[in-house]
């Protein structure tokens, strides 16, 4: 075929960076990364119109569903709700984060960088309940309930934990002295109202006698209270767990009930203080509460809680 026919002919060859230089800019077609200015406009505002849509009807819907939310309360509550109307029972000191899987406390009483780690644990959660300082919130909602004196409206019960001797701040909650406490507190579950063993000719019969022998001998207003027992989960835990005193009462009580979103409220607490656990020696304990709507299940933990303690 002669020359003068051929209608094509290749491109002369460049180099990698003379190449790249022109995909950037090619200076003869005014392309800029292989597109004009104008395509460029046009893929811009396309995107701009399509995100601006998009975001326009997310924000929308997002609208429409906040106006199905109340803050104050959930919209499923008790036995529609996931967690249903069974609360669970936690205690305090939790072991280090880096072992979230254990309900191990065990730590070594003459060595004050042991035992100051669960020490620590407590005043980091007792910093809601504090007066001042810290953590405290709400002051001016918090008031002094009792029995028959139960919270006004809009306001919440005080849970006074300074003077719970010996299981206070300053006093290391008592673990420098091979007698530790520890905390329980009850799940908060939104509207739930605790059914008292007021007749005590109806209490169970698995429950501990010693507390059954302490609700027969409180006045019958007092017993409005959900009740708390610790043992030893095995008979050679009973034998060695010890004397066990429950501060600044054995339960609690009513006027705490029902947790309905209250800026400031606290959930009421328990300290459990054993007083001569055996040392050396690992020690299961079960902790339950005691209501007529409490259900206690000891494998998946309803109502009650599972921990091991060893004091060196």
């Amino acid at each position: 075929m002669d020359k003068k026919e051929q209608f094509y002919s290749p491109p002369p060859e460049v180099g990698k960076w003379e190449s790249l230089g022109i995909f950037i800019y090619n200076s003869e077609t005014g392309q800029i990364l292989g597109r004009t200015l104008g395509s460029w406009g046009k893929i811009l505002l396309f995107y701009l119109i399509f995100y601006a849509v998009l975001a326009g009807f997310f924000g929308g819907m997002l609208a429409v569903f906040w106006q199905t939310l109340d803050m104050k309360q959930p919209k499923w509550q008790l036995e529609s709700s996931l967690i249903g109307s069974n609360p669970g029972l936690g205690f305090r000191p939790m072991p280090p984060e880096s072992n979230v899987e254990s309900t191990l406390i065990w730590y070594k009483a003459s060595d004050e960088g042991n035992f100051r780690h669960w020490s620590r644990a407590l005043d980091k959660f007792l910093q809601t309940y504090n007066k001042t300082g810290q953590g405290a919130v709400n002051q001016e909602n918090r008031v002094y309930c009792d029995y028959g004196k139960p919270a006004p409206s809009g306001k919440v019960c005080d849970v006074i934990v300074q003077d719970w001797h010996p299981c206070t701040k300053p006093n290391f909650y008592n673990y420098q002295k091979s007698a530790p406490c520890i905390f329980l507190k009850l799940n908060k579950i939104y509207g739930w109202a605790p059914k008292f063993f007021n007749d005590t000719s109806k209490l169970p019969a698995n429950m501990p006698n010693d507390l059954k022998n302490h609700i027969a001998n409180l006045k019958p207003q007092n017993r409005d209270t959900v009740w708390v027992s610790c043992e030893g989960e095995n008979p050679a835990d009973v034998e060695n767990i010890g004397p066990i005193q429950y501060i600044p009462r054995r339960g609690f009580p009513g006027f705490y009930f029902p947790f309905t979103n209250t800026p400031g409220y606290l959930s009421p607490l328990v300290a459990v203080f054993f007083e001569k656990p055996k040392y050396g020696v690992l020690i299961n304990v079960e902790c339950k509460a005691w209501a007529h709507n409490i259900i206690h299940d000891r494998i998946e933990r309803r109502g009650s809680v599972h921990f091991e303690l060893m004091v060196d």
